[in-house]
């Protein structure tokens, strides 16, 4: 049978990263980063449901130790699509329908340009002391533009391959580059690049090809996808976290 879920795994699952999110740092911000994330897989979900592609209820993914030096209280959720992509077409609405989502939900809370329009310019030397909403909301922006990488499986990668086909692969390869450069001005991508290279030698360096291959894609997807290269730069952080070592 098609769209089986076992719930109780999801629930609880949900359950428990609703608790550790609400235990690093309260119920504002755990009612925040779970909202951003639920919209985010729930976008992808009903996706797949309009077009018929089995897939998994999202799992959430809960944290109880610090990631990165910051008690986050969770990886993040992940969905699991268990058949093969029809069509470039459903890829790629598939792909873009979870970003689209979290970020409808993220919007109000854009924090770099929320923290520019209330204080301005901020000497290093000064701290921002920051609602539960907002850290919610950053970490949202971080996901997002995480998941938006052009590379792999990613929903990036997705909508690259959608859009560029073969050229999908030197841009994952180049993603990766850029992502150990990054590595070397910023620890935090550290994580992000192992990541990407243990998924290199895992599915390889090609994204899986749908089942028509050759259906093009009409002049509102390229658009789309333009607008989801817009939200990755607005998400974007070239050093989300500042790790000092010892």
């Amino acid at each position: 049978m098609r769209f089986q879920h076992r719930w109780w795994l999801h629930i609880l699952l949900l359950l428990l990263t609703i608790a550790s999110t609400t235990l690093a740092a309260g119920p504002w911000y755990s009612a925040t980063i779970i909202g951003i994330l639920g919209a985010h897989e729930m976008g992808h979900y009903l996706a797949c449901r309009y077009y018929r592609v089995d897939a998994t209820l999202p799992f959430f993914i809960p944290l109880l130790i610090p990631f990165a030096g910051l008690q986050t209280g969770t990886l993040g959720a992940v969905i699991r699509i268990r058949e093969p992509f029809p069509t470039r077409k459903v890829l790629f609405d598939i792909g873009i329908a979870g970003p689209i989502a979290g970020f409808i939900v993220l919007v109000p809370l854009l924090y770099q340009f929320a923290r520019w329009v209330t204080f301005g310019h901020i000497p290093e030397t000064h701290f921002v002391s920051l609602h539960p909403m907002v850290i919610g909301a950053w970490f949202g922006m971080l996901a997002t533009a995480l998941n938006l990488l052009p590379f792999g499986q990613l929903d990036g990668g997705h909508i690259t391959y959608s859009v560029l086909r073969r050229a999908a692969t030197p841009i994952s390869l180049v993603t990766v580059a850029a992502a150990v450069v990054m590595s070397y001005f910023s620890l935090s991508w550290v994580l992000m690049t192992t990541l990407m290279i243990a998924m290199l030698f895992l599915v390889g360096t090609r994204h899986p090809p749908v089942l028509n291959d050759h259906e093009p894609l009409d002049r509102g997807r390229y658009w789309l996808a333009v607008f989801a290269l817009v939200m990755l730069v607005l998400c974007f952080t070239p050093a989300p976290i500042r790790i000092t070592l010892p």
